[in-house]
């Protein structure tokens, strides 16, 4: 990959639509009636389409979005920097984004809004290979540790180096722009940070490179959804029933994927020509534990406040935002299964 709320009372239409039952693991009981006229909505992508969007394209293909009363058109973005523009822009009625874009986007002012996280943990690793394996803190002396560029990702590296008691200066880092992988295998940097473990890792280990992969939470980065749905507080407002019946038919998505994941690969496939089945499914097999909440009590979709309230802490303790309290609004788990005002129905 090379990247990496307001309450509102909603009527019962999207609970008719879908018939989203929360059951005890956190999944939802298909029971959706089929609805007549939809709602054309538009969904940008973060990046080309890939194993992390299975859910979107299972959800389509399944009739999830035409049972919930939708038609979503899918775009992929011209570039990662596009979504959130585009969705404050009104280019777009949904976007997928990522939970330290989404508080640097409102840090600036954009009114924009996570309802749903796709997945639960960073996706973003530190990646080596065995000739200079970067395991702990302590590998990253003398290292040259290239990046996307990205503010908070230089931000991980000095968190890092911090926790581990290391002096900065005996890191050298290098924007490699989005292309992580090529400068990594050709040994013009020792490791890379911002490659997805899921995705560039697994494709690494499928070409028997041997990587390294060391998440970012293991080396002291507080944890964050990486993959979110994100919608303009507008849309959130104005528009609840439709944002309430794409997150679940999401939700509808994301279980048959964790079903029968090779069943729920191929709309992907069929969407988006010239991927590679093995790369989209290992990466879509290595991705499906994160993909729902530890605590199954909670459903699909489900964002803690604790946690995005301690990302918000560290990013201002890192000069990133200056306001910590941006997280307060920065998301909602108002339309998900068994959540939210007039829902109590699905509990």
């Amino acid at each position: 990959m090379n990247l990496p709320g307001t309450r509102v009372l909603l009527s019962l239409l999207p609970i008719a639509a879908l018939g989203v039952l929360a059951t005890g693991c956190g999944e939802m009981k298909e029971t959706q009636s089929q609805v007549t006229e939809r709602d054309h909505v538009t969904l940008m992508l973060d990046y080309f389409p890939n194993a992390d969007h299975a859910a979107i394209y299972a959800a389509q293909a399944d009739g999830d979005f035409a049972r919930a009363g939708l038609d979503v058109t899918i775009e992929a973005p011209s570039d990662a920097t596009t979504p959130l523009r585009a969705l404050e822009a009104g280019q777009t009625d949904f976007a997928i984004s990522y939970e330290p874009d989404i508080l640097l986007a409102r840090a600036k002012g954009a009114k924009v809004q996570g309802v749903e996280a796709l997945v639960q943990k960073p996706l973003t690793a530190v990646i080596s290979l065995p000739k200079h394996p970067i395991e702990t803190a302590a590998d990253f002396k003398g290292k040259t540790i290239g990046t996307a560029g990205l503010p908070y990702q230089q931000a991980y590296i000095d968190t890092i180096l911090q926790k581990g008691a290391v002096d900065p200066s005996t890191v050298k880092t290098s924007n490699l722009g989005f292309n992580l992988v090529g400068p990594l295998v050709a040994g013009r940097v020792d490791g890379v940070l911002g490659a997805f473990w899921n995705y560039e890792g697994v494709q690494l280990a499928r070409e028997k490179k041997k990587p390294v992969i060391t998440k970012i939470e293991d080396l002291g980065v507080p944890i964050y959804n990486e993959l979110v749905l994100t919608a303009s507080e507008d849309t959130v407002r104005n528009k609840g029933e439709v944002v309430r019946r794409l997150v679940q038919a999401i939700g509808f998505g994301a279980a048959a994927v964790k079903r029968d994941p090779e069943a729920a690969i191929e709309p992907l496939l069929k969407a988006s020509k010239g991927l590679d089945k093995g790369l989209q499914l290992a990466s879509l097999k290595a991705t499906i534990p994160v993909m729902f909440p530890e605590d199954t009590s909670h459903p699909y979709g489900w964002m803690d406040v604790e946690a995005w309230a301690a990302y918000c802490r560290w990013m201002q303790a890192n000069h990133l935002i200056t306001d910590n309290k941006l997280f307060a609004r920065a998301f909602t788990n108002e339309y998900l299964a068994g959540e939210g005002v007039g829902d109590k129905t699905d509990s």
